[in-house]
């Protein structure tokens, strides 16, 4: 099956500058693919190159199989998202819907009946004769939704779009949107630096550091199994043991990842790690310990068990297969 979007040794430099490198990527027709990584990393410059907002210096960009490397904005089939929603104030809710169907000569009635739909799709019925303005941030989010929707793209970019709103209210868009791309059925290439975010939305995970592709994989690939020392720490919350930490722990050579949430926390007895409480950390679903166990090496562990104070002499424990061993060098 032909990608919806393909990148084939894409690099993309600013003078002396290299923001993408070398960089090859298919994303499947239908998926929800999320570009994630640090500012700075290159993923929004890639999101940009698919988008035509910007050339790659070498290498080609292919959408639906055909070469779209030079071709600008409005002569390929996607539409873009960003994260200030880049709304028109002085035009009421449904012109905005409406817009890129009057640039295309559309009816007005017939236009009209399209947006009135895309706003029914986004659970925002009866706000068209609305302005911006009178709208709070989420929906103000799907307003800038419905009107990439109207155009029917079949590649919808999403630049960072959940980053102004409050926690509560991105958790509850994240929901809507992973549905909304299911209920529509295209391709969602997605970008953001926020891991919980990635995980919880993608089927499929591209995490970049310096301008390269540090690992391609499902959620579960990324977390689990990470491909090098830059993914297992930077996804998720866990502790990367090498050396004699990691022969001592683990009793593997080269680099570990051991997940803080794969480790048991107990009172002292023989048999497992022993340790010292070094800090306790109330976040709300768990607590986090850090837990000095010898030799230099400080363990995360996150548990719901709230009976260790700092100081407490305790044990840890985890089974054999939550230690992964790192594939790969640092990058």
């Amino acid at each position: 099956m032909t990608a919806a979007v393909a990148f084939e040794e894409v690099s993309c430099a600013f003078g002396q500058f290299v923001a993408v490198d070398r960089v090859s990527l298919e994303v499947r027709e239908g998926e929800f693919f999320t570009l994630l990584g640090p500012s700075g990393s290159g993923k929004t410059t890639c999101l940009r190159m698919i988008g035509g907002f910007q050339f790659p210096t070498r290498g080609r960009v292919r959408i639906h199989g055909a070469d779209a490397t030079r071709l600008p904005p409005y002569a390929r089939d996607v539409n873009t998202v960003f994260q200030d929603y880049a709304l028109f104030p002085h035009m009421s809710v449904r012109d905005n819907v409406a817009y890129g169907l009057m640039v295309r000569g559309v009816a007005r009635e017939e236009r009209y009946r399209r947006a009135d739909e895309m706003l029914e799709l986004v659970h925002l019925p009866g706000t068209g004769a609305r302005r911006p303005a009178e709208l709070s941030g989420g929906q103000r989010q799907r307003v800038a939704l419905a009107r990439a929707l109207i155009n029917r793209p079949r590649v919808l970019l999403l630049d960072e779009p959940l980053g102004a709103l409050d926690l509560k209210l991105r958790e509850s868009m994240q929901v809507e949107l992973k549905a909304l791309q299911r209920q529509v059925g295209i391709t969602f290439v997605f970008v953001t630096h926020d891991q919980q975010e990635a995980l919880s939305m993608s089927d499929r995970v591209c995490v970049f550091d310096r301008g390269r592709v540090e690992q391609i994989g499902t959620p579960e690939e990324i977390y689990d199994r990470p491909a090098t020392r830059f993914v297992a720490g930077f996804v998720g919350s866990g502790n990367l043991l090498e050396g004699a930490a990691a022969r001592r722990l683990t009793g593997a050579q080269g680099a570990v990842m051991l997940r803080a949430e794969r480790i048991r926390i107990e009172a002292r007895r023989p048999g497992a790690v022993p340790g010292v409480v070094k800090e306790v950390e109330y976040l709300g679903a768990f607590i986090r310990y850090i837990v000095d166990v010898g030799d230099r090496t400080e363990l995360l562990v996150n548990t719901a068990r709230r009976d260790f104070a700092l100081g407490a002499e305790v044990t840890l424990s985890w089974p054999e297969e939550a230690c992964h061993r790192i594939p790969q060098g640092p990058a």
